[in-house]
């Protein structure tokens, strides 16, 4: 059971209640000068912060509002409903959290928020003395990390060979000639989250085939991290789902505890580990972890950086989505990221700070334009930054093969804790198995439930989203993003699941929705999440109106079945005759050819 506690955000005395206008009150705290919003109606009073849940931008009033409910995020024009304390754009995402109104007797009211105890707090442990060599951070390649920690070695998300997100992420920095060798040698590794740039199934192979019982631990969300390991045919056999916020203890010394992401509980966790009262906090792609609560003063901290992980703005066409617009967009973004990210280790002032899980790059040649649009922020500017706003904090630079002894560096920062890759270390890759990869996706396009048009009604049925007012175009398409003569063109009307040739009547939102037929098909096939199409920039997309509709996407990215379309079934249900006939193609509403059979 979670312990909890309450404070007093704010307190008004009773004139300045009285003063409260009817609708949207914007309210300081003169004791820390956080903002908070009060809306008021028919004498009735609501409070939250003044914080998107997204990623705590602040709220602005909403010039677009003419009920005086709506503000408007200042970081991502997300819009928040203070009378009801939903999201309405996008709509159908995130529930406000609210503070308790507690009217004092004199009239005034307190607002209350209620704190959730720190559980790392739980049995502290006073900080001992470290010998040089006995905790040693090795940075291998984007988020994995080797942490030798006494007598024992931990890694954290593996991804070390091939790509992720389908055919879209590519790793930036070679991995150390022996990186595999050391995964195979770990007492123990922690994965993250079921992104494929943690959750690395290419690494997972080439691991089980040597040490199929490595202690693998992951944290207990909503969907099972290793959801699809039967699918992928990777033998693992001690992988450990633990509850967050508890210490899971390895040895005398030890320890290590996993919390949740607030904004993306289902998937994304981070965690804290402890050797002999030294505190590593690693926040990986958390957006708002633990509830935005995290031990201060931790000894070294690790998080992510970089941005860009996202299909948004790069694969949008239309209406305002100019390239002029998209530079522009994509710079404020990296400088909002940046600002965000240094504020925070500000405001946490761990000794040691270190920018990780952002080393990628979308190095197919077919996705050059993502490579050249898809700018991203550099780990030394962000360490540069830190240093100007914090400069009691050292700052971490990695390199591949590079080594952080954190006894040394919690000496003296001036002493050489940190030792360089060897001289003359490949840094970056330069060479990448593009042909194994895509060859391996694009054995789909020619699977035989793709000969029956049929495929499209039962695999949507499976994917189980329904009752949604929007009506999406889904076309395949070659590697330039142009429609295949004979490749699938087809509606879905998400109100009643049907499959009409023309677009309803109805007043409806509509997004078209081109994807590369070979990861398109890989996906639909396997029954995977739709993080391959879109964060690995394997489609291109425009909407009518031009509103990002989070109940479609958040289902086809996390809550798709766990168990993938029962294909067999499927082709048992296709009359034999038409199994055996050649597919003919069809003239749909676009003009271009649609196969079945």
């Amino acid at each position: 059971m979670t312990a909890q506690s309450s404070k007093t955000v704010l307190s008004l005395d009773s004139e300045a209640v009285f003063s409260l206008k009817d609708g949207i009150n914007f309210k300081k705290s003169p004791d820390d000068g956080k903002c908070y919003i009060i809306y008021k109606e028919n004498g009735e009073l609501k409070a939250c912060k003044n914080q998107c849940k997204h990623q705590g931008g602040l709220f602005i009033k909403d010039i677009e509002d003419l009920d005086g409910r709506t503000v408007q995020c200042t970081k991502h024009y997300w819009k928040l409903n203070v009378s009801t304390m939903q999201y309405v754009n996008p709509p159908d995402s995130f529930t406000q959290d609210e503070l308790d109104v507690v009217m004092t007797d004199e009239g005034g009211l307190q607002l209350v928020e209620v704190i959730v105890w720190d559980p790392w707090l739980a049995d502290p442990q006073d900080p001992q003395e470290l010998q040089e060599g006995e905790v040693t951070v090795t940075y291998l390649t984007h988020a994995c990390m080797e942490l030798q920690l006494g007598g024992k070695k931990m890694i954290f998300d593996p991804w070390l060979t091939g790509p992720a997100f389908a055919r879209g992420w590519w790793l930036l920095h070679e991995p150390p000639a022996d990186s595999m060798e050391r995964l195979c040698m770990a007492d123990l590794i922690y994965i993250s989250h079921m992104h494929s740039d943690h959750l690395s199934y290419p690494t997972l192979k080439s691991l089980s085939a040597t040490r199929p019982d490595v202690p693998i631990y992951v944290g207990d969300t909503s969907r099972p991290v290793f959801w699809m390991l039967e699918k992928r045919q990777v033998q693992l056999t001690n992988i450990n789902v633990v509850p967050f916020g508890i210490w899971q203890n390895i040895d005398e010394h030890l320890r290590f505890m996993i919390l949740k992401d607030e904004v993306h509980p289902v998937l994304d966790t981070c965690i804290i580990v402890e050797y002999k009262g030294h505190m590593i906090l690693n926040t990986v792609d958390c957006t708002r972890p633990n509830y935005g609560r995290l031990p201060h003063n931790v000894d070294l901290m690790m998080s992510d950086f970089a941005g860009g992980a996202s299909g948004f703005p790069m694969t949008f066409s239309g209406g305002k989505y100019t390239e002029s617009w998209k530079a522009d967009f994509i710079k404020n973004e990296r400088k909002k990221l940046m600002n965000y990210k240094a504020q925070l280790v500000k405001s946490l002032q761990p000794k040691i700070y270190c920018p990780f899980a952002g080393y990628f790059v979308e190095a197919h040649p077919s996705d050059r334009y993502i490579k050249e649009t898809n700018t991203k922020n550099k780990a030394e500017e962000l360490n540069a930054l830190i240093k100007k706003s914090a400069p009691g904090i050292t700052t971490w630079t990695p390199k591949p093969g590079a080594v952080l002894d954190l006894a040394l560096a919690l000496m003296s920062p001036s002493r050489k804790a940190i030792t360089d890759p060897p001289s003359g270390t490949n840094i970056y890759k330069d060479s990448w198995d593009f042909d194994l990869y895509v060859d391996e996706l694009n054995r789909a396009i020619t699977a035989e439930i793709f000969k029956h048009k049929s495929w499209i009604q039962f695999y949507y049925i499976w994917a189980g989203f329904k009752n949604y007012n929007l009506v999406v175009r889904v076309i395949e398409t070659d590697e330039d993003f142009i429609p295949i003569d004979n490749g699938y063109n087809y509606l879905v009307d998400f109100m009643d699941l049907s499959f009409p040739t023309q677009r309803p009547t109805r007043e409806h939102p509509y997004e078209e929705i081109k994807n590369r037929i070979g990861v398109m098909r890989h996906v639909v096939k396997n029954g995977l999440l739709w993080d391959d199409l879109y964060i690995g920039f394997q489609n291109r997309l425009s909407r009518e109106p031009d509103v990002y509709h989070h109940r479609f996407w958040n289902h086809f990215q996390t809550e798709l079945p766990v168990t993938g379309p029962d294909w067999d079934l499927f082709l048992q249900q296709v009359p034999s005759y038409q199994r055996s006939a050649e597919p003919q193609g069809i003239q749909t509403e676009s003009g271009s050819a649609s196969t079945l059979s």
